[in-house]
């Protein structure tokens, strides 16, 4: 069994995997609304990549015997300045998450919740992954300011992702 405060701080953290979803989605949203279709690929499977960290602590917490209690998520941002605030106000949400997830860690080492603090080891590496290539994005688009071409080059290049959650 997980012990109660373990539970309630894991079931925050779903409705923020969640909330992040719902924010790559909308920046999705605003992407295809200003025709660079290839951000809008890169967010929108953004958004299914967090939806999926959201279940895998769903999941965590039914395989403990704990009880999911899914909270309200908070309505997204829809519009942006331009792609470059787009992409740092998500790094800033990146850094964020990682904030809260280490805050996790940090419980469960204080709670002596082993089985959780060997669980949130992956979410801590996701999370290095998840700035060092959000801040790459925000370097390259900085590069790119004022080229039109450089924008569309960089837009070509979102396209090519491919969907790494199925």
């Amino acid at each position: 069994m997980i012990k109660k405060i373990m539970e309630d701080s894991i079931n925050e953290q779903i409705v923020k995997e969640m909330y992040s979803s719902n924010l790559y989605l909308s920046m999705a949203a605003y992407f295809h609304t200003i025709n660079l279709n290839g951000f809008a690929n890169w967010m929108r499977l953004q958004a299914q990549e967090e939806m999926a960290h959201a279940l895998k602590f769903f999941d965590y917490l039914l395989d403990r015997g704990a009880n999911v209690v899914l909270g309200q998520i908070d309505a997204p941002k829809r519009i942006w300045d331009n792609p470059l605030n787009a992409f740092e106000e998500s790094l800033a949400h990146e850094i964020s998450i990682t904030e809260s997830i280490n805050n996790l860690a940090d419980l469960s080492i204080q709670e002596k919740d082993h089985a959780t603090h060997n669980m949130l080891q992956w979410f801590i590496q996701e999370q290095v992954e998840e700035e060092a290539t959000v801040n790459e994005i925000c370097d390259r688009l900085k590069l790119a300011e004022g080229s039109p071409g450089g924008l569309f080059i960089l837009d070509h290049e979102m396209k090519q992702r491919q969907n790494t959650t199925a």
